[in-house]
């Protein structure tokens, strides 16, 4: 068993032991592989409703993206509601975004029950445009009040550079209940909650081969195995051979994330908001305050390669530096990579393979949210409460083009990386 990855999380999560490997024969009425959010949320909302269930983790809980990513917790998904309108129609888009709401309200409630009171939860987010558009986000303003009831407060750029001191930003869109935390203390508290509702959590116990067929579905780890009625894949970027079809579905995508020496002057020169940032470009920057805002957690990027970067830390600390010029020398404590599942389509793979075989992922660097909503709408579907999970029917597994599929998505993202060049290069020259 791999041990966490070196992260701002990894050195600051709460207190844990790890959990033992799965031994002998387990006999449960669900099954999880994956001991991310997703797996998580299925297994508690199974747990709750009075269900035997057991998770099995290749690594630790929250050991993939779902322990390294941002933290940021707001509604959406990683495409937008006009391409998810393009796909599935305007009522079924609404009705997803709606969900994607749903998810971070359970993400929040959660919290509440099995947060610590140390756990620290920050709200606001701030969406910035590198160029000029103050009418495009006016619009969407009035669509979220008037199609979601949800409110965003509009800031022009003046608002904007007052409080992120860069000549890159223009004006941005707030958002007052989305926030941002600590992902994976909230993995290990999800962990506990099952625990203790009478769940079993199993770490160091990749599954090796798997019999879905028939009544009863049996998992096999290298020293024992789990018997079923139904599985769920909850494995995200890291998917394996067990489940072919769902691996030839997905796109492990890396992205990147630095944590920065303790600084406090220097990044509160330039960041003057508790706030959870991020830029309208695709794959564009994120950032936040953290350890009491005496560091800059900033993430941005995405590749196709799986490997880790070798000069990992100057080339984000370059992006950093490009919004905010003063920051130039600034040491970089540690950085680190993680996978994220992308299907093509962009959006979660959340439905049945076969009958009681369900699979959730693929949430594409947006998941913190809808990882919370795909977990409970596929207990709904175990438990016979709703069917709410078909509405990602139109979202299948389709094959995700493998090493093609790859390179076609790197060149889409340099592409729209020239997009996003051009209106920033024609917003610098309009001043």
């Amino acid at each position: 068993m791999a041990d966490y990855v070196d992260s701002y999380y990894a050195r600051t999560r709460n207190p844990s032991p790890a959990r033992g490997a799965l031994k002998g024969t387990v006999s449960v009425d669900a099954a999880i592989i994956g001991g991310g959010l997703a797996g998580l949320t299925t297994a508690l909302e199974l747990a709750r409703a009075g269900r035997k269930v057991a998770i099995v983790e290749a690594e630790r809980i929250g050991w993939g993206a779902s322990g390294r990513n941002g933290g940021f917790v707001g509604p959406g998904y990683a495409t937008s509601l006009s391409h998810i309108a393009m796909m599935a129609g305007r009522d079924a888009a609404h009705d997803l975004y709606r969900l994607s709401i749903e998810g971070v309200r359970i993400v929040e409630d959660n919290l509440a029950a099995f947060g610590r009171s140390d756990d620290v939860v920050t709200y606001g987010k701030l969406s910035v445009l590198r160029h000029a558009d103050a009418s495009g986000l006016k619009a969407r303003q009035d669509q979220m009040a008037r199609d979601f009831d949800y409110k965003l407060e509009f800031r022009d750029k003046d608002e904007v550079r007052a409080v992120l001191r860069s000549a890159k930003y223009y004006d941005a869109l707030f958002d007052p209940k989305a926030f941002h935390f600590h992902p994976l203390n909230y993995a290990q508290g999800l962990a506990s909650g099952i625990e203790a509702s009478g769940g079993q959590v199993f770490e160091a116990s990749p599954v090796v081969d798997a019999t879905l067929d028939g009544a009863t579905k049996v998992l096999r780890t290298s020293y024992g195995e789990v018997q079923a009625r139904d599985v769920v894949f909850a494995t995200g970027g890291y998917t394996g051979q067990v489940s072919p079809k769902l691996q030839r579905a997905m796109l492990p995508i890396a992205t990147y994330v630095l944590l920065t020496e303790v600084a406090p002057e220097r990044i509160g020169a330039v960041i003057g908001v508790p706030w959870a940032i991020s830029d309208s470009r695709r794959a564009g920057d994120y950032y936040r305050l953290v350890d009491e805002g005496r560091r800059l957690l900033w993430g941005g990027r995405i590749t196709t390669r799986t490997s880790e970067p070798a000069r990992l830390a100057d080339m984000l600390r370059a992006t950093m530096v490009s919004t905010y010029p003063s920051l130039a020398g600034i040491r970089i404590d540690v950085a680190w990579s993680g996978l994220m599942s992308y299907a093509r389509h962009l959006m979660p793979m959340i439905g049945q393979m076969q009958p009681n075989v369900w699979h959730c992922y693929g949430f594409g660097g947006h998941g913190l949210n809808t990882t919370a909503i795909g977990g409970r709408v596929v207990a709904e579907g175990i438990l016979g409460a709703s069917d709410r999970y078909r509405q990602y029917a139109p979202f299948g597994l389709n094959w995700a083009g493998g090493p093609f599929g790859r390179l076609t998505a790197q060149m889409t993202y340099w592409t729209y990386q020239a997009m996003d060049f051009a209106k920033e290069f024609r917003a610098s020259r309009a001043g």
